[in-house]
């Protein structure tokens, strides 16, 4: 189990890695320390791709579900211990954005919104306006390679080799890039949502 450490302390990939296996022997105080720790970006890159609060903060338990059964898988030669569980996130995340596009070619009336007020609807598009700020403020951090490889991955729905392949780059290029670029975006947003 890691020390108590601030919200924004760095942690050492070992030390992630120790929780992991902490995890994986059952150690519940270690699952909790990884959901402190990673929450708000595995949240955030599901809003992003899922576009819907609810099945964001319902996946994002999935996920740390995941974790807690997978953790005894997890092999840090594959990845940083935060890319395991973001590349968890984005698999949930896509699923169910498929899934949902199924089932609304199958009745297209399916998610039919209940009529809303008008106060509920400027909320809602401030809320909005308020992420689409916070997620342009935390891109302008990346470089224009990082931040290609990022939405080329991630925003196109490709694997890290279909992205590789995309840019032309060798994968892992674009594996580090990506790395790069999500630990970038994951101190972003953490330091916007605590302004």
């Amino acid at each position: 189990m890691l020390p108590a450490a601030k919200a924004n302390a760095r942690v050492s990939e070992q030390d992630w890695v120790a929780l992991v296996r902490s995890v994986a022997a059952g150690d519940q105080r270690a699952l909790r320390a990884l959901y402190e720790r990673t929450h708000r970006v595995v949240f955030t890159l599901i809003m992003r791709i899922a576009n819907d609060r609810q099945a964001a903060e319902e996946l994002t338990l999935d996920v740390f579900h995941d974790v807690w059964r997978r953790a005894s898988k997890y092999d840090a030669a594959g990845g940083t211990v935060v890319g395991w569980i973001l590349n968890q996130a984005r698999s949930r995340a896509i699923d169910r954005l498929r899934f949902e596009t199924r089932k609304k070619r199958v009745d297209p009336h399916a998610d039919a919104p209940a009529p809303a007020t008008a106060s509920s609807d400027s909320d809602e598009t401030l809320d909005r306006q308020e992420q689409d700020r916070r997620l342009h403020s935390a891109l302008a951090v990346l470089t224009a390679d990082e931040r290609q490889a990022i939405e080329t991955a991630y925003f196109s729905e490709l694997t890290y080799a279909e992205a590789a392949a995309r840019l032309n780059q060798p994968l892992g290029t674009v594996k580090t890039r990506i790395r790069s670029a999500l630990e970038k975006l994951r101190q972003a947003l953490a330091e916007a949502g605590n302004r």
